[in-house]
């Protein structure tokens, strides 16, 4: 049987490829399930809003770092722009003094300091942590974005986040960004660059569900610590 070389598959379909077991792995985290299932508290999903904040902040800086460089400046859209819904969002969640409710948690650290570290000045590591948000939100966050007005009730405000007015047609949208990928004229060696960057940008993102977990979700006390009841 023959195989593709990464010569002969392109580069969209290697990225995509490569990170669909982080991208499963996220998806499938305890605060998401919970999340998804109903099983949050407001203040358990203030707390996802808080860092998508925070990073969103930071990666849009980027955007504008990196408009005028000739492969990056060619992903830099202002109908992805994320900054002012979550802002929404926050102020919606905990009214006029949002901004004292923006604690990072261990993990959004670690992921706002690989932001500055690559994606102000690399073009590849910009697309990296570019690609794997922003696309990740036309797909899962939509489904996201349905099960708040479903389970909790949360719609429009407090939930702009996940609404992208701007792109009514987001299967067109995700192609033609593929397309662009495909285009950057990256070698080999520049490509899996790229792709372990990406690769690291899913891992920290999981990170960061995972310290949601600890915050937000009950704890089950484990057999070792639990009383025998005679």
């Amino acid at each position: 049987m023959h195989t593709k070389s990464a010569r002969e598959t392109g580069f969209a379909e290697r990225l995509r490829d490569r990170g669909r077991n982080w991208h499963e792995a996220a998806r499938h985290t305890d605060y998401l399930d919970a999340l998804l299932g109903g099983e949050l508290s407001r203040a358990g999903y203030a707390g996802l809003v808080a860092q998508h904040y925070q990073l969103y902040s930071l990666l849009e800086e980027a955007s504008a770092r990196m408009r005028t460089d000739p492969i990056a400046g060619r992903f830099v859209f202002d109908e992805l722009s994320r900054t002012a819904a979550l802002e929404a969002d926050l102020r919606h969640l905990h009214g006029p003094q949002w901004r004292d409710h923006l604690e990072p948690t261990p993990a959004t650290v670690r992921y706002l300091d690989r932001i500055r570290e690559v994606c102000f000045d690399w073009p590849g590591g910009f697309i990296a942590h570019h690609y794997t948000r922003y696309l990740g939100d036309l797909s899962g966050g939509r489904i996201v974005g349905r099960r708040l007005a479903e389970v909790y009730g949360i719609d429009g405000d407090g939930a702009r986040f996940y609404a992208f007015d701007l792109i009514p047609k987001p299967p067109v949208f995700k192609a033609a960004y593929r397309e662009l990928l495909d285009d950057t004229g990256w070698d080999d060696e520049e490509q899996d660059r790229v792709i372990e960057e990406s690769l690291l940008a899913y891992q920290l993102n999981t990170d960061m569900l995972v310290d949601l977990a600890a915050v937000y979700l009950p704890r089950i006390p484990s057999p070792a610590n639990t009383e025998d009841v005679a």
